[in-house]
């Protein structure tokens, strides 16, 4: 991600001008431009696909959808997660999402679990994300660090590809890093069949064939 150089602005002048705009989220009033490449959606694209394949084999109430922020009340921030799981069972609970795709969550959790990609703005993901997700109650949340350009305190040394799942234990993310062939360990899909390796190699696809 690469920061403009934008005025701050609020939240609700963000949702009003770029809430239908994949290419920007809103952090403490600062417009944040999205990095979005080729091997990013396809990664992305995987993700989805693999949970929803577990979330209709398990007839979950779930639903991923294409388009959503998460806004965090009281702040002038809205992420925008790359992969997101939704309760829909509790989305009537939710003020805005009948007018517009947006979660506040409140005291009811809506959020399953949050799938965000590391680009160039890391510490926003590793940091500042890992906060604010637990204070929302987010119960899981996976930081996919496809290219390994994570600081070394998150992904250790020599730096390679990895995968950190955070599952909330009480008021703060237990963090698990995984890698190559480990199989990954969800507590909201625990019989998804995935091994780090195979997200990670789904960025190549399209050039091996």
């Amino acid at each position: 991600m690469v920061q403009s150089a934008a005025k701050l602005i609020s939240v609700d002048e963000f949702i009003t001008h770029y809430g239908d705009d994949n290419c920007y989220e809103l952090i403490d009033g600062e417009l944040i431009e999205m990095e979005s490449t080729g091997p990013h959606e396809q990664v992305a694209a995987f993700v989805g696909r693999k949970l929803n394949v577990e979330i209709d084999r398990h007839d979950n109430p779930y639903c991923i959808p294409h388009r959503c922020l998460i806004r965090l009340l009281g702040t002038d921030t809205a992420f925008r997660p790359d992969v997101i799981v939704l309760d829909q069972t509790q989305l009537i609970h939710e003020p805005l999402w009948q007018q517009e795709p947006v979660i506040t969550l409140g005291k009811t959790i809506k959020l399953k679990l949050v799938v965000e990609f590391v680009s160039t703005n890391w510490q926003n993901d590793y940091a500042r994300k890992v906060e604010d997700y637990a204070i929302l109650g987010i119960p899981e949340y996976w930081i996919l660090d496809y290219l390994g350009i994570g600081g070394r305190e998150y992904i250790g040394k020599p730096k390679q590809p990895t995968l950190t799942i955070c599952n909330l234990v009480e008021d703060e993310y237990q963090k698990q890093l995984f890698r190559g062939e480990d199989l990954l360990v969800s507590s909201i899909f625990p019989e998804l069949q995935l091994t780090a390796k195979q997200i990670f190699n789904s960025s190549t696809l399209g050039m091996a064939m």
